[in-house]
């Protein structure tokens, strides 16, 4: 039974104490109690009474006794030698003179405490059905259900068996649940769905590829015809009938990771395994086709929709317009002269005009076919009374013959169904298959209440007909146009569907949602009812704005040079105005500091710093097969550190394996190197790789004087994509003329990326800016989340603060920005003073109190990670415009705004204005260093899809982690050598030092890939020296 997959430092540390012990850990495990010492003072001696409190400290700690009973940290033997009131604790020396006497002790502890052996059959049963329980119920790796193990063992006071004991149980546990999975899903396979699985695998004479790859590969063109070959990719996949299959009672997390398993495998591998688990991979991967194919299919349809019909058709559309203007000008010019001589007529003759004489006045100025000219010009040009501004519906109809191939089978292909506002927006769109080809449609045959606005004219360009005909051709893309728009706000959505599903669905609801209520009422500190949080709130308000209306001297209020100034514009409004924030100056001392701390920094390249932080951190044993989550465990590869340092420089600096293969070195081979890539390298192991490195930063001196990680900014960094893509937006400013995506990433005051998704072009940041935060890879959760001005929005300000997060976006054109007031019922408006004249306008308590459950219930699905906060953003708005529940959340958020506003004003204090600016600017310096890093193939990112995306600015993500964490821990060396040389080091100047420098930091070239042999540091350069001497 291999059992390797525990790594060297893993077994060393396994039942041993690895690090200095933290003050609260030394309370809870180290204290003794009355019952303690009652059984510590039958020992005779101080140094047999202190052996024996360490020994029973060591067992609730490490969950086992140590070989070596005297070897604990010193802090442990000070703590429990001041409880004893032993005034030396030298005194544990004498302890193991006899060396039966901890034997002794241990049996004797056990016993007291009621510690039982592994070895003893009820145990070991209890404890094989834990672990047969949680590897069937949960897709962990084997450390993760190794760890696991011990917490288990620990709390139910079972003591440590030996490291390859536990491991050797492991590996049983979750290869039984591994062919137990594959048994459950093979008996789900009926023999025609096997033979149609199986027909996966084999490549026709016709073609190079398997069935299994061509549906594989994703539409990457955004045209009719692909989105034909889009709908019957999803049909195809449908049609095998996995989609029926039952797994109803088989976790989903592990029928996920045997799909990715099989979406990875080439065919070949799969027709190699046992029939078994070949069936039970093919039905997860087909199932996950199937929802991918649906979703690949909409995306398609959203960019196809957006890039080339919509978008194109409102462009024809303003240049005609634009084209139409001297016409509509020199007829609008014509019909004002002609009302201008009827309204001379009217005032010449009063009450008793004539009309015939007004008639004769009107045909001496402007001709009768000059005047019908005009009429006609402007019926022509200018929308009905009653129609929507013109987005271009008509250069859309031109474009039908665009989505003729696919209008019949949309609907009948992809799974639809709709929320009570999309109900009759569904059944139009399943109806078009029926006009697609005919020459008549009447008006009975299609659903008038979709067709709005200025598609009327359009789509019934004959109203008076008896026959009320109506253009089909108008009519499928009002259907098609409304479609797109309903998907975007989920009115409309597919069943299952993993991007395009019902967000609602995935709220907490009905006996979950109260399970889970009181704990996220309590996490998140809300009530219920409402009322004494809008107090609250109201109160809070309140002492800002009093505390604000303070600080401004009246003498100051208008004067221009004051740092805070109420002005009012020539509209009659009110509007504050703030001075610049100004450079902080810097002192000589820091100059000196950070150049001397520059000079001092060891020169390296890339590989070995990542290999380096590698020997601090052991971040890269994070990285497992895709095989080794959820299945049978695996043997490690031989130096898969080395080789997926390679694959990181590689994906990081977007090279390819080219630069990073050394032949004759196996970890360095391209079949290694592409094998790791494909298998090793996901996001889960990323993140997991990420965690680490953002709790080693943490753990540095330096770092803690930075921050405490409890700030952290969100900004986005724009990447072009050259490649043919559906995952690539335009936007001229960013990508010229081409497409690109957003990676929008976050990271925290000790300068650690702490979480990043991959925006598809530059769509707006507060749609995401939530994921962001709430999916953070490791680290404390942050308090205050900085960001630009593109990341904010009412609802978003609403939400971050009912998840308990202090938003703080740098706002642009900050005097226009609006301040609100709250007064709750039954409560007195208070009296602001000189902000009176701004805070004008009122927030609706009795609107918040009517959404306050349904508030709280999507709160807590947010804060349980049960929906995304994209879906939900787009839920709470339609066209733009709140929902009553979205309505809500922004009445709520504009309170939030306001304190943040308030706080950005004061004028005593910068501090709060001035982290806000700190924090992003850092971060526009790692975007800086993230751009040095990733110059190969012109940065720009060349990945297809989505998935490739993510993983390869994961990679990039984890390279800048581990260059900061390389960087930290060589200036907190250089500071503690200065200190060390006497040279004065002020904790200010400290405070102010960045690791995001990268002149020492060779990223070019040809790599090398030499493992450290410890993790002691590299020698410090001496500042003395200039650069030409090294």
């Amino acid at each position: 039974m291999p059992v390797e997959f525990l790594s060297d430092d893993q077994v060393a540390v396994y039942g041993q104490f690895s690090g200095p012990i933290s003050r609260a850990e030394l309370e809870r495990f180290f204290f003794l109690d009355d019952r303690d010492l009652e059984l510590v003072g039958r020992r005779r001696g101080e140094g047999s009474q202190l052996g024996f409190g360490l020994q029973l400290g060591t067992l609730r700690f490490l969950g086992t006794f140590l070989d070596d009973p005297v070897a604990v940290p010193k802090a442990a033997v000070d703590f429990m030698a001041s409880q004893l009131g032993i005034a030396d604790g030298s005194v544990l020396g004498s302890y193991a003179e006899r060396p039966k006497t901890p034997y002794e002790h241990r049996w004797e502890i056990a016993r007291a405490y009621g510690y039982r052996r592994l070895s003893e059959p009820e145990t070991v049963a209890e404890f094989k059905g834990f672990l047969t329980a949680r590897a069937w119920t949960r897709a962990e790796r084997p450390t993760q259900l190794f760890d696991q193990s011990v917490a288990w063992l620990r709390a139910e006071r079972v003591l440590l068996p030996g490291v390859s004991v536990l491991a050797r149980l492991v590996a049983e546990a979750r290869s039984t649940a591994g062919d137990r999975l594959y048994s459950v899903l093979a008996q789900r396979v009926s023999t025609e769905l096997g033979r149609g699985l199986d027909g996966l695998l084999t490549v026709p004479a016709d073609t190079r590829s398997s069935g299994l790859e061509r549906m594989r590969r994703a539409p990457t063109r955004a045209s009719g015809p692909e989105m034909v070959r889009a709908l019957e990719r999803a049909a195809e996949i449908a049609g095998m009938g996995v989609g029926d299959v039952d797994l109803g009672e088989i976790p989903a997390g592990r029928i996920q990771v045997l799909a990715r398993q099989g979406l990875s495998s080439d065919a070949a591998t799969l027709r190699r395994m046992p029939e078994k688990r070949r069936w039970a991979t093919l039905l997860a991967t087909a199932g996950a086709l199937q929802v991918s194919a649906v979703d690949d299919a909409l995306d398609l349809f959203s960019v196809l929709m957006a890039t080339k019909l919509i978008g194109p058709a409102v462009r024809a559309s303003a240049k005609d317009r634009m084209k139409s203007l001297p016409q509509l000008r020199r007829a609008s010019v014509t019909l004002a002269a002609a009302a201008k001589v009827m309204l001379e007529c009217a005032e010449a003759q009063g009450t008793g005009l004539d009309p015939a004489e007004a008639w004769n006045r009107l045909q001496v100025a402007i001709s009768r076919e000059k005047l019908m000219s005009a009429v006609a010009t402007v019926q022509e040009l200018a929308p009905d009374a009653g129609d929507d501004a013109d987005q271009g519906q008509a250069e859309l109809v031109k474009r039908y013959a665009t989505v003729r191939p696919f209008v019949a089978v949309i609907a009948k292909v992809l799974p639809l169904a709709a929320t009570p506002a999309g109900t009759a927006l569904l059944t139009a769109v399943r109806g078009l298959r029926c006009l697609v080809g005919r020459k008549r449609v009447t008006r009975a045959e299609i659903v008038d209440e979709v067709v709005v606005g200025s598609w009327r004219r359009l789509v019934f360009p004959s109203p008076e007909s008896p026959d009320e005909l109506v253009d089909h051709r108008a009519y499928t893309l009002c259907v098609l146009e409304a479609l797109h728009r309903a998907l975007r706000r989920r009115d409309v959505y597919a069943v299952d569907s993993a991007r395009w599903g019902d967000p609602r669905a995935r709220l907490l609801d009905g006996e979950a949602w109260e399970q889970a209520r009181p704990d996220v009422l309590t996490a998140l500190r809300l009530q219920d009812p409402v009322d004494a949080h809008l107090s609250d709130l109201a109160a809070r308000l309140d002492t800002a704005y009093t505390a604000l209306a303070a600080r401004i001297r009246p003498a100051e209020a208008g004067s221009g040079t004051a740092p805070l100034r109420l002005e009012t514009g020539p509209d009659g409004r009110t509007r504050i105005h703030q001075s610049r924030l100004e450079a902080v100056p810097e002192p000589d001392t820091l100059t000196a500091l950070r150049d001397t701390v520059e000079r001092m920094l060891p020169r390296v390249d890339l590989p070995d710093v990542l290999l380096e932080v590698n020997a601090w951190t052991g971040y890269l044993n994070d990285f497992t097969h895709l095989g080794m989550t959820g299945q049978a465990s695996g043997s490690r590869l031989t130096d898969l550190a080395t080789s997926m340092a390679a694959v990181l420089v590689a994906e990081g600096c977007n090279l390819g394996f080219a630069p990073v293969i050394k032949h004759g070195h196996p970890a360095l081979s391209r079949r290694r190197l592409s094998h790791e890539a494909q298998n090793y390298l996901r996001s889960d192991t990323l993140a997991a790789a990420n965690a680490r490195l953002i709790d080693a930063q943490a753990g540095v001196p330096t770092a803690r004087a930075w921050g405490g990680g409890l700030v952290a900014s969100v900004d986005g960094l724009r990447f072009v994509v050259p490649v043919r893509t559906l995952d690539a937006g335009p936007n001229p400013h960013y990508f010229g003329q081409g497409r690109g995506v957003t990676w929008l990433n976050a990271i925290n005051d000790q300068v650690s990326g702490i979480g990043a998704v991959v925006v598809t072009g530059t769509m707006r940041d507060s749609l995401h800016v939530l994921d962001v935060i709430l999916n953070r890879d490791g680290g404390p959760a942050p308090q205050m989340i900085a960001t630009d001005t593109a990341s904010y929005s009412d609802i978003v300000f609403g939400l971050f603060r009912l998840l308990g997060y202090q938003f703080s976006p740098r706002l642009a054109d900050m005097p226009d920005q609006r301040l609100w007031r709250l007064t709750v019922p039954g409560g007195q408006a208070v009296d602001y003073g000189s902000l009176n004249a701004v805070a004008t306008n009122k927030l609706s308590a009795g609107r918040i109190r009517g959404q306050w459950a349904d508030m709280l219930r999507v709160v807590g699905s947010l804060h349980s990670g049960s929906v995304a906060g994209y879906d939900l953003l787009r839920m709470l708005s339609r066209d733009g415009n709140p929902t009553p529940l979205g309505a809500a959340f922004a009445d709520y958020g504009r309170a939030a705004k306001t304190l943040h506003l308030l706080a950005m004003y004061d004028p005593d204090d910068e501090s709060y204005r001035r982290s806000i600016h700190v924090q992003l600017t850092v971060q526009e310096s790692r975007h800086r260093m993230a751009r040095k890093i990733f110059y190969g193939q012109r940065g720009e990112l060349r990945q297809r899809y989505r998935e490739g995306q993510e993983d390869q600015l994961g990679a990039l993500g984890l390279v800048l982690n581990a260059v900061i964490l390389w960087n930290t821990r060589y200036i907190d060396a250089a500071l503690t050598a200065l200190r060390e040389q006497g040279h004065p080091v002020d904790d200010a100047d400290v405070a102010r030092l960045s690791p995001l420098g990268d002149a020492h930091i060779n990223v070019h070239g040809r790599y090398s890939f030499a493992t450290p042999f410890d993790d002691n540091l590299r020698p410090l350069r001496n500042p003395a020296n200039s650069p030409d001497d090294e």
